[in-house]
């Protein structure tokens, strides 16, 4: 099944892992993670096509060539600090999540759905264990504030 998607729907299903990816990282924000755990994000997002050669919505948003095309334009979000401190960035990634999947489901395979879900999952996650937690860095890799995040976007995505 090839899907195709309007450029608001490709936008959609592009700031999903984006938010997902962005929520980890700013629940415990640190000087020395954020660098890591931003590379972790971008290198997971750019491998996300080699890694689901036959999925078409990652295909369609995540290949060299839709890269290419400039159609996918995603703005970097504006998040405040309380927004962290509440837990309406959480929110706001499983809205995101939610709305990409609205966007597929019907359009893809219930395979490729399953895929891009644990695509995205795998983006929160390469964030979590990109940087531990602590001075430098050097304590656990996932803190306990993320895997309380990661918790919430499996039941999300895999429950």
């Amino acid at each position: 099944m090839t899907a195709t998607f309007t450029p608001d729907e490709l936008k959609t299903i592009a700031n999903a892992p984006l938010m997902t990816g962005l929520a980890v990282s700013m629940v415990d924000l640190g000087i020395v993670s954020t660098i890591p755990e931003a590379a972790a994000l971008s290198k997971t997002m750019a491998g996300a096509a080699a890694k689901y050669p036959n999925n078409s919505v990652i295909q369609a948003v995540f290949s060299e060539e839709a890269a290419k095309s400039g159609t996918i334009k995603v703005e970097k979000p504006q998040i405040k600090a309380e927004e962290v401190e509440s837990g309406k960035l959480i929110e706001d990634a499983i809205a995101a999540i939610n709305s990409a999947v609205a966007v597929i489901t019907g359009k893809a395979s219930a395979e490729e759905v399953v895929e891009y879900k644990g695509f995205v999952y795998d983006c929160a996650q390469a964030v979590a264990d990109a940087a531990g937690s602590g001075l430098f860095g050097s304590g656990a890799k996932v803190s306990d504030k993320e895997a309380v995040a990661l918790a919430k976007f499996k039941s999300v995505l895999v429950g």
